[in-house]
């Protein structure tokens, strides 16, 4: 409104300087040129009258506008505090769930390692059941002469026996192997052979 009012009175301001110019002008002039340059000082105003009707209408608007944006409700600190609060619990609430449901996961998944892990202790015990005892004392009655032998990948004593004509007992006794599976491949072995 303010705006709207400086406005016109710029507008009235120039109208009257342009007035009283013109009619300084005209006092000393022929009476025809002075009706011809009122027309023209009427036909300027009344452009300019248009212009600030056309000025006011659009301030009229802009303001109605403000004023209907203005009347809109807002929110109160008491309703805002309220949905933090409504949102805050309802967060914690799908944080607990969720807790929930990971532990859940969790000790069943801890379960099932349990369940594996006793049977792979179960397998490992009863695997060393069934091997052959260790042996800790050799016999040195074996032949003496004999060739050497690198362990291949799949050999174990009994194929390397069978591959050389040797007796598996004389090759644990003469390389004093307490374990026989556990020969590694490209270990060196003797082995024992009868004339």
């Amino acid at each position: 409104m303010w705006l709207m009012r400086s406005s016109f009175l710029r507008y009235s301001g120039l109208l009257v300087a342009m007035t009283s110019a013109v009619w300084a002008q005209t006092a000393s002039s022929d009476p025809r040129q002075e009706l011809f340059n009122l027309r023209e000082d009427v036909r300027l105003l009344s452009q300019r009258v248009g212009e600030l009707s056309l000025t006011v209408e659009q301030l009229n608007r802009d303001n109605s506008s403000l004023q209907a944006k203005t009347s809109q409700s807002f929110v109160t600190l008491e309703q805002l505090n309220k949905s933090i609060a409504d949102v805050n619990r309802t967060m914690q609430s799908a944080l607990a769930e969720q807790k929930r449901e990971t532990l859940n996961q969790v000790s069943e998944r801890i379960e099932r390692l349990a369940k594996q892990s006793q049977a792979a202790i179960d397998a490992v015990a009863k695997n060393q059941a069934t091997r052959p005892a260790v042996q800790t004392s050799f016999n040195e009655e074996f032949p003496k002469e004999g060739i050497n032998y690198t362990v291949q990948t799949g050999d174990t004593l009994a194929v390397i026996a069978r591959k050389n004509n040797a007796r598996l007992q004389d090759i644990v006794n003469a390389n004093k192997i307490s374990d026989p599976t556990k020969i590694r491949v490209g270990q060196t072995l003797f082995i024992p052979q009868g004339k």
